[in-house]
Protein backbone atom coordinates (compact mmCIF):
# COMPACT_ATOMS: atom_id res chain seq x y z
CA UNK A 1 0.00 0.00 0.00
CA UNK A 2 1.49 3.39 -0.99
CA UNK A 3 2.37 5.83 1.77
CA UNK A 4 1.95 9.57 1.32
CA UNK A 5 4.59 11.67 3.08
CA UNK A 6 4.27 15.40 3.65
CA UNK A 7 7.39 17.40 4.43
CA UNK A 8 7.58 20.80 6.05
CA UNK A 9 9.86 23.40 4.49
CA UNK A 10 13.49 22.29 4.85
CA UNK A 11 12.49 19.11 6.74
CA UNK A 12 14.88 16.16 6.38
CA UNK A 13 13.91 12.56 5.67
CA UNK A 14 16.09 9.45 5.60
CA UNK A 15 15.02 6.67 3.26
CA UNK A 16 17.33 3.71 3.60
CA UNK A 17 20.79 5.23 3.31
CA UNK A 18 19.60 8.32 1.44
CA UNK A 19 19.06 11.72 3.07
CA UNK A 20 16.50 14.03 1.49
CA UNK A 21 15.92 17.66 2.48
CA UNK A 22 12.81 19.48 1.36
CA UNK A 23 12.95 22.88 -0.30
CA UNK A 24 11.39 26.12 0.90
CA UNK A 25 7.78 25.00 0.42
CA UNK A 26 5.68 22.27 1.97
CA UNK A 27 5.61 19.25 -0.34
CA UNK A 28 4.27 15.75 -0.50
CA UNK A 29 5.18 12.58 -2.32
CA UNK A 30 4.18 8.93 -2.32
CA UNK A 31 6.41 6.00 -1.42
CA UNK A 32 5.17 3.11 -3.53
CA UNK A 33 7.40 0.32 -2.23
CA UNK A 34 8.04 -1.02 1.23
CA UNK A 35 11.08 0.70 2.71
CA UNK A 36 12.34 1.98 6.03
CA UNK A 37 12.45 5.72 6.55
CA UNK A 38 12.81 8.24 9.39
CA UNK A 39 11.55 11.80 9.62
CA UNK A 40 13.86 14.49 10.93
CA UNK A 41 12.18 14.42 14.35
CA UNK A 42 13.27 10.77 14.72
CA UNK A 43 16.88 11.30 13.63
CA UNK A 44 19.82 11.65 15.98
CA UNK A 45 23.04 12.32 14.10
CA UNK A 46 26.22 10.63 15.25
CA UNK A 47 27.67 14.07 16.05
CA UNK A 48 24.68 14.73 18.36
CA UNK A 49 24.97 11.40 20.21
CA UNK A 50 26.52 12.83 23.37
CA UNK A 51 25.20 10.19 25.79
CA UNK A 52 25.34 6.40 25.96
CA UNK A 53 21.61 6.04 25.24
CA UNK A 54 21.81 8.37 22.24
CA UNK A 55 24.73 6.32 20.89
CA UNK A 56 22.58 3.20 21.30
CA UNK A 57 19.83 4.98 19.33
CA UNK A 58 22.29 5.75 16.50
CA UNK A 59 23.24 2.06 16.38
CA UNK A 60 19.56 1.11 16.22
CA UNK A 61 19.09 3.64 13.42
CA UNK A 62 21.80 1.89 11.40
CA UNK A 63 20.12 -1.47 12.05
CA UNK A 64 16.76 -0.02 10.99
CA UNK A 65 17.80 1.84 7.83
CA UNK A 66 20.42 -0.58 6.50
CA UNK A 67 20.38 -4.33 6.20
CA UNK A 68 21.34 -5.50 9.72
CA UNK A 69 24.82 -6.97 9.87
CA UNK A 70 26.32 -9.20 12.57
CA UNK A 71 28.84 -6.42 13.32
CA UNK A 72 26.13 -3.82 13.93
CA UNK A 73 24.15 -6.27 16.05
CA UNK A 74 27.31 -7.02 18.10
CA UNK A 75 27.81 -3.28 18.69
CA UNK A 76 24.18 -3.02 19.84
CA UNK A 77 24.65 -5.95 22.28
CA UNK A 78 27.88 -4.48 23.71
CA UNK A 79 26.30 -1.04 24.16
CA UNK A 80 23.14 -2.50 25.72
CA UNK A 81 25.11 -4.69 28.13
CA UNK A 82 27.32 -1.78 29.18
CA UNK A 83 24.24 0.37 29.88
CA UNK A 84 22.58 -2.34 31.97
CA UNK A 85 25.79 -2.88 33.93
CA UNK A 86 26.29 0.85 34.56
CA UNK A 87 22.65 1.67 35.32
CA UNK A 88 20.66 -1.44 36.32
CA UNK A 89 17.38 0.51 36.38
CA UNK A 90 17.63 0.72 32.57
CA UNK A 91 17.18 -3.06 32.25
CA UNK A 92 13.42 -2.98 31.50
CA UNK A 93 14.00 -0.54 28.62
CA UNK A 94 16.95 -2.52 27.25
CA UNK A 95 15.04 -5.79 27.58
CA UNK A 96 12.14 -4.35 25.54
CA UNK A 97 14.49 -2.93 22.91
CA UNK A 98 16.34 -6.24 22.61
CA UNK A 99 13.04 -8.11 22.18
CA UNK A 100 12.02 -5.75 19.37
CA UNK A 101 15.42 -6.18 17.68
CA UNK A 102 15.12 -9.97 17.95
CA UNK A 103 11.65 -9.79 16.36
CA UNK A 104 13.00 -7.45 13.63
CA UNK A 105 10.59 -4.75 14.79
CA UNK A 106 13.32 -2.15 14.59
CA UNK A 107 11.08 0.91 14.38
CA UNK A 108 9.45 -0.12 17.67
CA UNK A 109 12.96 -0.60 19.11
CA UNK A 110 13.79 2.99 18.10
CA UNK A 111 10.63 4.28 19.76
CA UNK A 112 11.41 2.41 22.99
CA UNK A 113 14.97 3.74 22.86
CA UNK A 114 13.53 7.27 22.76
CA UNK A 115 11.82 6.40 26.07
CA UNK A 116 15.21 5.25 27.35
CA UNK A 117 16.80 8.55 26.30
CA UNK A 118 14.11 10.43 28.24
CA UNK A 119 14.78 8.23 31.27
CA UNK A 120 18.51 8.88 30.95
CA UNK A 121 17.78 12.63 30.84
CA UNK A 122 15.62 12.41 33.95
CA UNK A 123 18.47 10.67 35.80
CA UNK A 124 20.89 13.33 34.61
CA UNK A 125 18.52 16.09 35.74
CA UNK A 126 18.26 14.53 39.21
CA UNK A 127 22.05 14.35 39.50
CA UNK A 128 22.67 17.91 38.29
CA UNK A 129 23.61 20.40 40.99
CA UNK A 130 20.80 22.78 41.95
CA UNK A 131 20.73 26.02 40.00
CA UNK A 132 22.15 29.04 41.82
CA UNK A 133 19.48 31.46 43.00
CA UNK A 134 21.72 34.48 43.09
CA UNK A 135 21.15 34.92 46.83
CA UNK A 136 23.87 34.45 49.35
CA UNK A 137 23.00 33.13 52.78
Amino acid sequence: MPLKIELKPFERLLIGGTAIRNGSRRSSFVIETVTNFLRESDIILESEADTACKRLYVTLTVLYLAEPTPEAEDIFIRQANALMEAVPTMKPYIRDIHAFVAERELYRALKRCKDLIQYEQSLSDRLAPPAATGEEG
